[in-house]
């Protein structure tokens, strides 16, 4: 299977400050790829970085056969990378409709553009129902929804998820789990997934990425790490 994206010896972090470390890997397309770690161990850091919000101090990042260096954020969405930040970014004034639309406001498709935004809907029930609700109306797994709609409206091939369940109750983040499953399997989309919530990640992913200091750790298949009970407590502590 080919590698949407690959990450070759990238480093990076804020300032004179190191976060990454010489790290590598590969996201084969239309699967998931969980990165695990503790608080700190860069899993945020690297999202950031490979959509475009920190520079790189080394290393290179391949999207789709293409180098990445020096392409702005508004290039990478369009070239089809959508990043869905920790604490959702959902706009608080605007309306459920609104905050969709913001997603496809670049796209010269604008049929297609709408096309999507009902996709959404039948995707998201809740948001259906509540579209002319403001943002700071909606509980916290309609603004997860809601923030990981609006990065679907640009129709991405590879979406950068930070950690979705932050918050939600288990049975909110298990239908967030599912329809990414759902989304990867029935689209092709590929999602890099950081997650806290180590059993659910793995309960969907194809890969698993152990970060620790910066580093990988150790990358392997999912079921792997979810099945072998010396493994998860060498690399993840349970």
């Amino acid at each position: 299977m080919s590698a949407i994206l690959q990450v070759e010896q990238l480093s990076s972090g804020y300032g004179p400050v190191p976060v990454l470390r010489d790290v590598s890997l590969d996201v084969p397309t239309g699967t998931i790829t969980a990165v695990l770690g503790a608080n700190g161990a860069g899993k945020t850091t690297l999202l950031r970085t490979l959509s475009g919000l920190l520079r790189p101090t080394a290393g290179r990042v391949l999207f789709d056969g293409a180098d990445l260096r020096g392409v702005r954020v508004e290039r990478l969405v369009r070239r089809g990378l959508a990043h869905v930040p920790e604490g959702r970014g959902v706009v608080a004034e605007l309306t459920v409709d609104e905050n969709l639309r913001l997603g496809g406001l670049w796209r010269r498709d604008r049929a297609d553009a709408r096309r999507a935004q009902d996709e959404v809907y039948q995707l998201f029930e809740p948001l259906a129902r509540r579209r002319r609700h403001a943002g700071h109306q909606l509980s916290g797994g309609e603004r997860q929804m809601l923030a990981l709609g609006r990065a679907l409206i640009a129709r991405p091939k590879l979406l950068l998820l930070d950690e979705p369940s932050l918050g939600l109750a288990p049975r909110v983040t298990g239908q967030i789990m599912a329809l990414l499953r759902q989304l990867c399997d029935r689209s092709g989309l590929t999602v890099l997934l950081v997650e806290q919530n180590v059993r659910s990640a793995l309960s969907v992913a194809d890969q698993g990425v152990v970060m620790s200091l910066g580093r990988v750790a150790m990358a392997t298949p999912a079921a792997q790490l979810r099945d072998d009970e010396q493994l998860r407590h060498a690399y993840l502590g349970f």
